[in-house]
């Protein structure tokens, strides 16, 4: 059976995504479900997708579970619709809302099929990590793996720093005679002539 293999961005930074392969015949509760462990996310919160064209414009809505919204086509619901049955195109694309209140926003697009599953994966299963996953709480538990990759990530490091978390870069000795800005007076005669 074929996989197909989807990148999902984290729409504030298209340097996060996750590569996920599933089959065409899983269901978009499962993407779903793939999604929200790669990014490390909880699953209390409602979400859904939407069909997508070239430039990222909404279609048609597949929700996680039935409500009575007002909308002007029914939606599908992910537990009933498998991912082959909304792929209408090679780079077909989809935007996956996550935790209405907070509004994760991810954008989901096909970049691979490949002809033959791997015996040894269970489907869906994340290939590919880049970047560090938006943490869906604030900050709290970022240690070990996590905290390094950000230091990677922003240059953050020891060296260069003091004990405040200041370096000392751009600061000048000051000398008696000296400014707060290091000239001192022996500067200012010398501009006078």
């Amino acid at each position: 059976m074929p996989v197909l293999k989807f990148r999902v961005y984290w729409e504030e930074d298209e340097s996060v995504y996750r590569d996920i392969s599933i089959k065409p015949n899983q269901t978009f509760l499962a993407l779903h479900t793939a999604i929200l462990q790669a990014f490390e996310f909880d699953t209390k919160h409602g979400a859904t997708f939407f069909r997508s064209n070239d430039n990222w414009q909404r279609g048609r809505e597949i929700i996680l579970q039935e409500d009575k919204q007002p909308r002007k086509v029914e939606p599908l619901l992910m537990s009933e619709t498998t991912i082959a049955a909304a792929v209408k195109a090679p780079n077909q694309k989809f935007i996956y809302l996550y935790d209405f209140a907070k509004n994760w926003s991810f954008l989901v697009e096909l970049i691979g099929v490949s002809k033959d599953e791997n015996a040894k994966l269970t489907y869906p299963v994340c290939v590919r990590k880049e970047g560090l996953a938006p943490s869906q709480y604030g900050t709290k538990g970022l240690v070990g793996d996590k905290l390094v990759e950000m230091e990677e990530k922003y240059d953050l490091n020891k060296e260069g720093m003091d004990e405040d978390g200041f370096g000392e870069e751009g600061e000048e000795e000051t000398n008696d005679g000296a400014d707060e800005f290091g000239g001192g007076a022996e500067e200012e005669n010398e501009n006078n002539f």
